[in-house]
């Protein structure tokens, strides 16, 4: 094993990365507190590219020749062969990624390998190698969230005129329809999808040839470098380049962002779907049933989803307060960047998902809308307008007013729109009779004109224009 080979030479150095200053075997505790491979090899396609890249500019500025230039890239290839086909084998011993493979170039090409690190050091490599597989990860989420939006407006295209409760406090408050409810979700995931787009721009900097801190003494081209792998540029200082970590903070705190919002749309559904509300059914398959209640059917789903969000506000805490405290240049502790980031993006790719499974299957149960509407006075609103609209009253005197009939319906325990005429003459004259006609819950979201409002013509619109944008 090439493992065997390597150790064989370094007798007295027992981990051949150090050099020759450490005369004691590592304790197996540093081995596992130090090695990072378990988790940093899904880096392991970034890094290979990275290092072809590299020694490409080395042989360009003539820092290595072509042959030695030749002799890498070869066995450059072979490990990628191995990688894809899964048959790389990872060493704790060699800690991490990068020596992993550089450790596995030497047994495969000998000596020349080590010119593969010449002019670079792993300080500025690794964080070349998570900005390049972060903006990927940046880009695949930007396509699940414009699936997640397609779906959304397919559903809502279907319940223009399907009207609920929108609620305040969790209280029922006006008379919405379905499709506006769920066009809010489809602009919050707009925003967010901005923010992901608005990181690419950010993270988009090149940091190779930063070296350990300082720079380096060769004369290489971090231009070239930079625009082999795809960067708009090289980024300019380079004790900022390889102890910065905003890409991830900014990665983990966009994904804790829009994770809140499928958190609160599964705080929908959860409550949707409870027998107490009955708006929806959840198609069977994204739903569970109970181990002792057989006639349960739960929103699983749902709440893993408003689960998830434990884990990406904690993930992007978590790197924060490594972030906090750490003197400017590297730190071990920016080790500890690489969990957070791997978990928070495989969690959230699973919840946009998820959500939007939920969002295909389940069925609208538009006569429990319509009946929930007739509870609470969700028109109370709607006609202390009208009577300002229409009669020219101050609005604070019409909310008095229909305050005043509020109380005459609790005390007959009914409804505003159930009550007699002459109980809402408030006006004179045949007013009772024109309220009695206004107050019409099915007609409610007609009523509204204003821009962004739950208008059929508005809502509509609104549809019209997130078409526009994704299709």
């Amino acid at each position: 094993m090439y493992e065997q080979k390597i150790m064989k030479k370094n007798k007295k150095n027992i981990n051949p990365i150090w050099g020759t200053n450490f005369k004691k075997q590592s304790n197996p505790l540093l081995e596992k507190i130090n090695s990072s491979i378990d988790f940093d090899k899904r880096l392991a396609l970034q890094d290979l590219r990275v290092s072809e890249v590299h020694s490409l500019m080395l042989k360009k500025q003539k820092i290595i020749s072509s042959a030695e230039y030749s002799s890498i890239i070869k066995g450059l290839k072979k490990i990628k062969t191995l990688i894809l086909n899964n048959k790389f084998i990872f060493n704790k011993k060699f800690e991490d990624i990068h020596m992993n493979i550089e450790m596995y170039l030497h047994n495969l090409i000998g000596d020349v390998a080590g010119k593969l690190h010449t002019a670079r050091s792993r300080n500025d490599q690794v964080v070349t190698d998570c900005k390049l597989w972060i903006i990927e990860a940046l880009k695949q989420i930007c396509l699940k969230i414009d699936e997640l939006q397609k779906t959304i407006i397919k559903k809502a295209s279907l319940h223009i005129q399907t009207i609920m409760p929108g609620f305040t406090h969790l209280q029922s408050a006006q008379v919405v329809s379905l499709a506006h409810h769920l066009m809010a979700y489809y602009e919050m995931l707009k925003r967010d999808k901005n923010r992901f787009l608005d990181s690419i721009n950010r993270t988009n900097e090149c940091p190779l040839g930063s070296a350990a801190l300082a720079g380096t003494s060769f004369p290489i081209d971090r231009i070239l470098t930079s625009k082999l792998l795809g960067f708009k540029k090289p980024t300019m200082n380079s004790m900022d380049s390889v102890s910065d970590r905003d890409y991830a903070l900014e990665f983990l705190s966009n994904i804790a962002i829009s994770g809140s919002h499928l958190s609160r749309f599964g705080e929908d559904i959860v409550i949707w779907s409870s027998d107490q509300f009955k708006f929806i059914t959840l198609s069977d398959d994204f739903s569970t049933g109970s181990s002792i209640m057989p006639q349960k059917k739960n929103p699983d789903p749902a709440e893993l989803i408003r689960g998830k969000m434990g884990r990406f506000s904690g993930n992007f805490l978590n790197l924060l307060t490594i972030i906090k405290g750490l003197p400017l240049g590297y730190s071990k502790d920016l080790q500890e960047d690489k969990e957070p980031v791997f978990d928070s993006y495989d969690n959230f790719i699973l919840a946009i998902e998820v959500t939007n499974g939920i969002i295909k299957g389940f069925k609208v149960n538009k006569n429990e809308m319509l009946n929930a509407c007739s509870k609470g006075n969700l028109m109370a609103t709607d006609l202390a307008d009208w009577l300002v609209i229409n009669y020219n009253i101050p609005f604070r005197k019409a909310y008095k007013m229909i305050a005043k009939i509020v109380g005459i319906a609790n005390k007959k325990n009914c409804q505003i729109n159930d009550l007699n005429i002459s109980d809402l003459n408030l006006i004179g004259n045949d007013s009772g009779k024109k309220i009695k006609n206004f107050l019409k819950i099915e007609s409610s979201i007609n009523y509204k004109k204003s821009l962004g409002s739950t208008s059929p013509v508005e809502v509509k619109k609104a549809i019209q224009t997130a078409k526009k944008e994704l299709f």
